[in-house]
């Protein structure tokens, strides 16, 4: 979870507007504020962590979709960040004779064993109820002089497989490198936001 509350300086700040302006008011133009920053810091955070994790942005938006916004009472903004360890195949997956190509985090590696279609190489084939996900084999790769390799019939438990996983666990990555950073970015903007309400109160326009 990101949290965008008012902390160090900003604590100071708002308690002298509360005795200048009574703590009601000081209140709603800090609620105000903190939404204000909290909204255009989710957006922000959310291309950043598509772009670290390897996703596409419409993911990133989604991933910190849930979000409790700032109330008077509360003067705080929580983004809830979910996605624990992504399907490979939501990072471009490519199969090869090795395994399956895909780029968590931008970085394009090979994961051996893993695969995308279904037959023996070079005979492969797509399987449409399969909606492109990338699986690895759960059986026992045994072969014998009943099913000798190369078969077109399974050896037993051979047929039996899972999806494949990432390893990439999107609130882990909200809290490090460049998404980290941007949501720092957003979040100590909230001085701005309290300033351009004062601005507006002092013209008559806060209510």
């Amino acid at each position: 979870m990101l949290l965008i509350q008012i902390t160090g300086d900003g604590l100071r700040r708002f308690h002298k507007l509360s005795r200048q302006l009574g703590d009601g008011t000081a209140r709603k133009i800090y609620s105000r504020a903190i939404n204000d920053a909290g909204a255009k810091s989710a957006t922000a955070t959310g291309r950043a962590l598509a772009d670290q994790a390897g996703l596409p942005k419409r993911t990133g938006a989604k991933a910190l979709k849930k979000r409790d916004r700032s109330t008077p009472e509360t003067l705080s903004y929580a983004i809830h960040v979910k996605g624990g360890d992504i399907k490979l195949k939501y990072f471009k997956p490519r199969e090869t004779s090795k395994g399956v190509s895909a780029a968590p985090r931008g970085q394009r590696q090979i994961f051996a064993g893993k695969f995308l279609r279904a037959g023996w190489w070079p005979y492969r084939v797509n399987k449409d109820n399969w909606h492109g996900q990338v699986f690895y084999r759960t059986g026992i790769r045994k072969f014998t002089d009943k099913y000798p390799k190369g078969n077109t019939v399974f050896p037993k438990g051979m047929d039996q497989f899972e999806v494949a996983r990432s390893g990439v666990y999107l609130p882990v990555e909200a809290e490090t490198g460049k998404t980290a950073a941007t949501f720092d970015r957003g979040k100590n903007a909230l001085d701005v936001r309290v300033t351009h309400y004062l601005k507006r109160m002092a013209a008559g326009a806060f209510k």
